[in-house]
């Protein structure tokens, strides 16, 4: 069932929360929530693809470092898309403060459907991932001014490098977003210092 929110409802700032691949849906949830935002409506989707070692899902397959697999990253990406159009036609949702969030795979969507339509967000959380610029898709660097993006990596990150992380930002920048960049000495992962500094951005975007 479809719930159809009543025009005159007050709106809510949202997180669309994208976990990463081996997680599910409820993976990110506890942490959104430890960030303190009481009207915070959290929509976590779940990837559609069985993770094929060690349990989970994921979003897509992969080619190469930094190249998502075409077919599962496009079906993937369509999916995506559709359901954030159901979530803003079933929600209570305030689309001027709506942020994509995502972690590891989670984070390479996030870009993926953010930077392909960017008047559809406010701005994008980048845990740990990477924009993938190398997958054929149109991302719309010229309305990037002003989009908001907060992008976290470790130093020492041996799934996804730090490179890639540093990339991600130098391209958002040089398109004119408003980019918050953190690398901490930290692996593939959110520590408590991630989530202090993501509290006090998030607080500035969402005002």
């Amino acid at each position: 069932m479809v719930f159809f929110p009543n025009e005159t409802e007050p709106r809510n700032p949202t997180v669309v929360a994208l976990h990463g691949r081996g997680a599910d849906a409820h993976d990110l949830v506890p942490l959104v929530d430890s960030l303190g935002f009481a009207d915070m409506l959290v929509v976590a989707p779940r990837a559609p693809m069985l993770c094929n070692f060690g349990g989970g899902y994921a979003w897509y397959d992969l080619s190469d470092e930094g190249i998502p697999h075409q077919q599962s990253f496009n079906e993937s990406l369509t999916l995506l898309r559709r359901f954030l159009v159901e979530t803003e036609e079933g929600y209570p949702i305030d689309p001027t403060r709506l942020i994509l969030l995502g972690f590891s795979q989670g984070t390479v969507m996030s870009y993926a459907a953010g930077l392909t339509e960017p008047s559809r967000i406010r701005a994008i959380v980048a845990l740990s991932g990477y924009i993938p610029y190398k997958s054929g898709l149109s991302l719309q660097w010229d309305r990037m001014k002003e989009f908001r993006v907060f992008i976290s990596h470790g130093e020492y990150d041996e799934l996804i490098p730090v490179s890639l992380g540093r990339k991600s930002a130098e391209m958002l920048t040089q398109a004119g977003a408003k980019v918050t960049y953190h690398e901490y000495p930290m692996g593939h992962e959110i520590t408590e210092e991630t989530l202090r500094d993501l509290r006090v951005w998030m607080v500035d975007v969402l005002k």
